[in-house]
């Protein structure tokens, strides 16, 4: 008789934790998703199973989903704080004071000299080994180092390669080399003359000297860009290699095309020091020069605010010549692709659909070389359209200070400055330019990526030293057998900086933020998600 009441009462436990489970997930936390799968987007819902686990449900098989959603603008935030905050009467806290579970919290961003973080003392993995960090920004290399060598700062980024040696040689400070795959490119938008010719476009790619351009200004060990993806990721070189430099030819090319004494338009840049184009305002002096001797282009140089120039180019409204590049966030091609040449990205102009084809077939295969011939296809398809110039893949390096233990530039992601340790109460980390803003769902800039990663966390995440993905909110995301539902389980006993506890709700809410466009959280600085769209290949629910 005992044993029959005891076995009733479990019986009892487990259908009232299924129930509240069955409660919590279909009372508590409507489900994000798309009426069907025919706007084109990967994904097709996101719901909770229970208060731990969430299921996300793709329109598409998406092998990389881990890879992605280990990168910063896919963050939590605590659902409460987005309802509260992501509207027009307050959008300022959405940008400016984000809260999440990171080891820390946001005290005050001086707008125009630094942002000040504590450490969060309910933090869950290992606690911080000091209390304050400092995030500060000058646009010069110079100027970075120069703090260093003080010890007003403890770590800068993209060392000037002029200083390489300089930091080598100094007994106090450390040299971090960055293996970060990137690219620099020369863009041109084809919605705007003479840009539209694809004949121009090839005459172009074959009138810039790049080698030239890499000897000249990217540091020892950056190399001449034969594709646009690195070859260091997989599948990042199939294809045919670029076009050889060959002023004659292009010149007689774009003479074909009905420009025989050239034109007249704009070189636009930003002047932010990055790993992919280390002297902004030289480098954009050197492709004005090769345009005019070696195709008889004049171009104008325009300098550009970095918020403005981001915004702008991104959303294909520049008229003339762009230098933009890409740092790696995961080591998977369609971080470079599919992020640039989707089909719901305007950056180009008109995309190509001999492009974004290929690659949604592409980004569906899990095993790099049964994807290969058709990653060859997309790259052949963009090297025949142009729609950019690959010019280098750079070398770059951080420094720090040597008393700095654990310091680190990770390949994939920003660093993970929770695991500094400096010896001292307080840490300074100096990077190239303030953040556009700290709600990074909506921001695609590094600036803004690096204080973000400090604060607000995702599902999973990538390991110091390598792209691996590692558990961080989530204990593990498993997929089924063709990659079409990924399972995603949460780790206990997580809370926000505003005591609220992590659960399925805040993942749900935050994803809905940036995948749907309906969701009436959707709401951030340039409203654009691009992370989201490119990615995902659109928004859900996204009105003609």
């Amino acid at each position: 008789m005992k044993f029959k009441k005891l076995m009733a009462v479990l019986a009892l436990l487990v259908l009232a934790t299924l129930l509240v489970a069955a409660d919590f997930a279909d009372n508590h936390i409507p489900p994000v998703e798309a009426p069907d799968c025919e706007y084109g987007g990967k994904i097709k819902s996101i719901k909770a199973l229970d208060e731990l686990t969430v299921e996300f449900t793709m329109c598409k098989p998406d092998p990389a989903f881990p890879a992605k959603a280990a990168f910063t603008p896919f963050g939590i935030y605590p659902s409460e704080w987005l309802d509260a905050n992501a509207n027009a009467d307050n959008q300022e806290t959405l940008l400016s004071a984000p809260v999440g579970t990171g080891p820390f919290m946001l005290t005050e961003w001086a707008r125009g000299d630094s942002i000040t973080m504590s450490a969060f003392a309910d933090y869950w993995g290992d606690a911080v080994p000091y209390d304050t960090l400092v995030f500060r920004w000058a646009t010069e290399g110079a100027a970075r180092l120069l703090e260093l060598q003080s010890g007003t700062v403890d770590q800068i980024t993209n060392l000037s390669p002029d200083d390489f040696a300089t930091v080598q040689g100094d007994a106090n400070l450390t040299f971090l080399p960055v293996a970060n795959p990137n690219v620099l490119y020369l863009a041109m938008t084809n919605t705007f003359t003479p840009f539209d010719d694809v004949n121009v476009r090839q005459a172009i790619a074959m009138g810039i000297d790049r080698q030239r351009i890499v000897e000249f200004f990217f540091p020892e060990g950056s190399e001449v860009a034969s594709h646009f993806t690195p070859c260091s990721i997989d599948n990042g070189c199939a294809g045919e290699e670029w076009y050889e430099f060959d002023a004659a030819a292009a010149k007689a090319m774009l003479a074909d095309a009905g420009y025989p004494d050239g034109f007249e338009t704009t070189i636009y840049y930003r002047d932010v020091f990055r790993g992919y184009l280390p002297e902004p305002g030289l480098v954009a002096v050197e492709f004005q020069t090769q345009l005019r001797d070696n195709l008889g282009i004049e171009a104008d140089v325009v300098v550009m605010e970095s918020g403005e120039f981001i915004d702008e180019s991104t959303n294909g409204r520049l008229d003339g010549f762009y230098l933009l590049g890409w740092g790696a966030d995961y080591p998977h091609p369609t971080n470079f692709l599919d992020f640039h040449f989707a089909a719901s990205n305007p950056q180009f102009g008109d995309p190509h659909p001999e492009v974004y084809e290929v690659l949604e077939t592409a980004s569906q295969i899990g095993d790099p070389a049964a994807a290969f011939d058709l990653y060859a296809e997309a790259n052949n398809a963009l090297k025949e359209l142009v729609p950019m110039v690959p010019i280098a893949h750079g070398a770059s390096a951080s420094a720090t200070l040597a008393t700095v233990e654990n310091a680190h530039f990770r390949p994939f992601g920003a660093p993970l400055l929770g695991r500094v340790d400096p010896g001292k109460d307080t840490f300074v980390y100096m990077q190239n330019a303030e953040p556009i803003s700290l709600f990074c769902q909506d921001e695609t800039d590094g600036e803004s990526l690096a204080p973000c990663q400090q604060i607000v966390e995702t599902l999973l995440g990538y390991a110091i030293d390598s792209g691996e993905v590692v558990p961080e909110l989530a204990t593990g995301c498993t997929a089924n057998a063709d990659s079409t539902v990924w399972t995603c389980t949460l780790r206990e006993g997580v809370v926000f900086h505003d005591g609220s506890a992590l659960d399925a709700g805040d993942v749900i809410a935050s994803w809905g933020a940036g995948i749907d466009a309906a969701n009436p959280n959707h709401i951030g600085n340039t409203g654009a998600f691009e992370y989201y769209s490119y990615l995902f290949n659109g928004l859900m629910n996204l009105e003609e």
